[in-house]
């Protein structure tokens, strides 16, 4: 299968996944005739999850799991799973309306233009290439600034509230210089079986029972993915339970700790956690030992932000203009960087960011970083900080310094309490929006 139908597919499942657009936000309005062209099949807060929705992820899903030879679980257990990863995706993306975090045109072009470039076809021909895969290139573009939207909103309520103490960074670096798991990645699988926040003995013994007999079904060779379909409940079920490759070090601690003892095609007795009972399965595990060479870049940037007063389009003419004139040798990068940078963190220091490695910054900015050329300054882009312009200064080839290894271990110790702190977050959104199925 050529590169194009492979990721298109996921473009399509991506939709489905998300959720439908703005335009599918109300209820269908009845025909001439009298027939219904859609109803509203859960009310959630103050939003809607229609049966179109439903309908749509359905087919999506059931055709891909039967492309991996998944047997398909009874059609109300599939309902439910996917009628409950769309209520709890409309809990997101009305939070995220409500503290209004927007996906601006130009980051959402950046990402459309990126699925073009892997697929090595021009932009402007992107709209015809989905068109032959049946997808609507407008619908496309609204889901993926749902995904994006909803990633923005994980950083901002799960991942910078997430604190790591200098103890356990002193004490990650102390395991990893003896620890070799670092060098190790695990292709995982789950699943999860929630429990209440405030779970009764009862509850809690129904849970584990059922967690127990999943175990057991497991071990005994029956189809983990398809367990995981009809019965998991974290985020990953209708993934077949798949995590994906990770690196020891940044799986969550109970689950390294898990797989660090197991063989390929095992499966783990049931592990208790606060977001509930998760049951693994090593599918693989791979040795990426190598040497702890960085290639880092050292770049100086201007960032200026809108506001009431200054839109979008103002501050991208705005840092224009200032890009000109430093590029014509009429202003100084680092003075006028020192004037109107709005970057705490560099603007006092002319814009200098220091020499830094892959992974530093957000995907906007790496890629500017990553085509331009030495001195040249890039043209006025969009990230979720505001609009920036950028010069790089120098390559170089660097062994890891210890102030990297800490940064590393520092975005490894947060990655490896992501999930669990997603699941646990999920949950109390979950717990307090009103949801109310219609049948």
């Amino acid at each position: 299968m050529t590169p194009m139908p492979r990721l298109l597919k996921l473009a399509a499942l991506l939709i489905a996944l998300v959720g439908a657009n703005d335009a599918l936000a109300q209820t269908r309005e009845i025909g001439g005739r009298g027939e219904l062209l859609d109803r509203i099949a859960v009310v959630v807060n103050d939003g809607v999850v229609l049966q179109s929705q439903i309908d749509a992820q359905t087919t999506e899903i059931t055709h891909r799991l039967r492309e991996q030879g998944t047997p398909l679980p009874a059609p109300s257990v599939l309902k439910q799973q996917i009628t409950e990863r769309l209520v709890v995706q409309e809990i997101q993306l009305q939070r995220a309306q409500k503290i209004g975090l927007k996906v601006a045109d130009e980051a959402l072009n950046a990402a459309l233009r990126d699925v073009a470039n892997q697929n090595h076809i021009d932009f402007s021909h992107l709209p015809e290439a989905l068109a032959k895969e049946g997808i609507v290139y407008s619908e496309y573009r609204e889901q993926l600034r749902h995904e994006m939207t909803i990633s923005m909103l994980r950083q901002r309520d799960v991942l910078a509230r997430i604190y790591v103490s200098p103890r356990e960074l002193d004490q990650f670096l102390a395991k990893q210089s003896g620890d070799k798991s670092a060098e190790v990645s695990y292709n995982v699988s789950h699943i999860l079986l929630s429990l209440p926040e405030a779970a009764s003995p009862g509850q809690l013994d129904q849970v584990e029972k059922k967690a127990e007999e999943l175990y057991q079904r497991a071990s005994s060779g029956e189809d983990f993915g398809q367990l995981a379909v009809a019965n998991s409940q974290a985020q990953t079920a209708l993934e077949r339970g798949l995590i994906g490759w990770r690196k020891g070090n940044e799986l969550p601690s109970f689950m390294a700790d898990v797989v660090a003892k197991m063989k390929p095609g095992d499966v783990s007795k049931p592990v208790r956690t606060p977001s509930g009972f998760h049951i693994i399965r090593l599918n693989e595990f791979r040795n990426d030992a190598q040497p702890m060479m960085v290639e880092q870049i050292h770049s100086r940037h201007i960032l200026i932000k809108t506001n009431e007063l200054q839109d979008d389009e103002t501050v991208r003419g705005r840092l224009q203009t200032i890009r000109d004139r430093i590029a014509g040798g009429a202003e100084e990068f680092g003075a006028i960087a020192k004037a109107v940078s709005e970057d705490p963190g560099s603007g006092s220091e002319g814009g200098d960011l220091g020499w830094t490695g892959p992974g530093s910054f957000v995907p906007e900015f790496e890629q500017q970083l990553t085509e331009l050329k030495e001195n040249e300054i890039s043209q006025p882009f969009h990230s979720q900080y505001g609009w920036h312009i950028v010069q790089v200064l120098g390559h170089r080839l660097q062994d890891m310094s210890s102030d990297e290894r800490k940064r590393r271990a520092y975005e490894k110790i947060r990655s490896s309490k992501m999930d669990e702190e997603i699941e646990l977050w999920l949950r109390r959104l979950r717990d307090e929006a009103y949801v109310d199925y219609r049948g």
